[in-house]
């Protein structure tokens, strides 16, 4: 029974950083998240390297959710 609970508990884990990791990704392509000042997130290079850091996230957390299914 111990066992099934934590699969169970690291499933929600494993999950819950796929969400919020596609929320950050697609936050920072929509601009509505933006990096701080000192990275450049204020200058309008800095939105084209917010939009590419947003698409890294996004893409990186899909691949590893289909690699992390394909190895189940």
């Amino acid at each position: 029974m111990a066992k099934q609970d934590s699969r169970t508990l690291h499933f929600l884990a494993w999950f819950t950083g796929v969400v919020v990791s596609l929320a950050v990704g697609f936050g920072l392509i929509r601009a509505d998240l933006v990096l701080p000042t000192w990275l450049g997130g204020a200058t309008t290079a800095g939105l084209w390297l917010t939009m590419a850091i947003g698409w890294v996230v996004v893409i990186t957390t899909l691949i590893s959710a289909i690699l992390a299914i394909i190895r189940e």
